[in-house]
């Protein structure tokens, strides 16, 4: 309740800084700065005509697709590097200076290399979350504290099995944080290749609003988008998170 009170006190703001710099002084034009009730006028289109459904479902399809491509690959180049000093000393920072780079910028060479479709879109998202998800990993594992793995080599636990059954099973705190980090970077991903490629998804409903001037369809798409982002972490990560930290004795229950 208190939470639904906080947004209607949000949207309530929204509208007195709309009707006292557009309606009143002047300042904005409406298709620069739009009210919420354009907006959510704009988001009942989107739904009515069976547009916001279908792009929902595509982009959904893409993102799953890629950020699951990024789990895989940046825990396993994760685990790699740090498994051997001299990759963690050399290739730890190129890792993370790939990190550094906006998603958008690997978009040239996925239409080069796969063409404007599907493939190239999904690179963009695979490729934009990896290295977030690496970094997670390396961090994690560095991080576990000694005590573990002395007490698991004292109980007879050595080498590979006291690295997966230890060390590892101690890093997933870190490493969910890794995991919803990756995921906002699949969602930039995502976005800068509809933007660009897409025949249909939520960047591409994004890119037809601010071609056709309307601001208000711009605004409920990064909403949706907002929402979507939102009921993910609270369903799956928030609750991932909190059990991990619940069986470490990081958290109380």
């Amino acid at each position: 309740m208190k939470k639904i009170l906080f947004y209607l006190i949000l949207v309530m703001i929204w509208q007195s800084v709309y009707s006292l710099t557009v309606t009143y002084l002047g300042i904005w034009k409406p298709f620069y700065f739009p009210s919420p009730l354009d907006v959510f006028r704009s988001l009942w289109e989107l739904i009515r005509d069976n547009i916001l459904l279908i792009a929902v479902l595509a982009s959904m399809k893409r993102l799953l697709l890629g950020y699951s491509i990024s789990v895989v690959s940046g825990v396993l180049l994760g685990l790699i590097v740090v498994r051997y000093k001299y990759l963690d000393e050399n290739f730890s920072s190129m890792i993370l200076g790939l990190q550094t780079l906006p998603s958008i910028v690997w978009l040239p060479f996925a239409l080069l290399w796969y063409g404007p479709n599907e493939s190239a879109i999904i690179f963009v998202i695979a490729i934009g979350s990896t290295f977030a998800i690496t970094l997670a990993t390396l961090g994690g594992i560095k991080n576990v504290n000694p005590i573990y793995v002395r007490a698991a080599k004292t109980m007879g636990a050595k080498g590979i099995k006291a690295y997966f059954n230890v060390v590892i099973p101690a890093s997933l705190p870190s490493l969910v944080s890794g995991l919803k980090q990756g995921w906002a970077f699949a969602w930039r991903g995502l976005m800068a290749g509809e933007m660009l490629s897409a025949t249909k998804g939520l960047g591409q409903v994004l890119m037809a609003g601010r071609e056709w001037g309307g601001i208000s369809q711009v605004v409920s798409v990064m909403l949706v988008i907002v929402v979507l982002g939102l009921t993910v972490d609270k369903l799956i990560f928030s609750r991932l998170e909190a059990s991990i930290r619940y069986k470490w004795g990081l958290d109380r229950a």
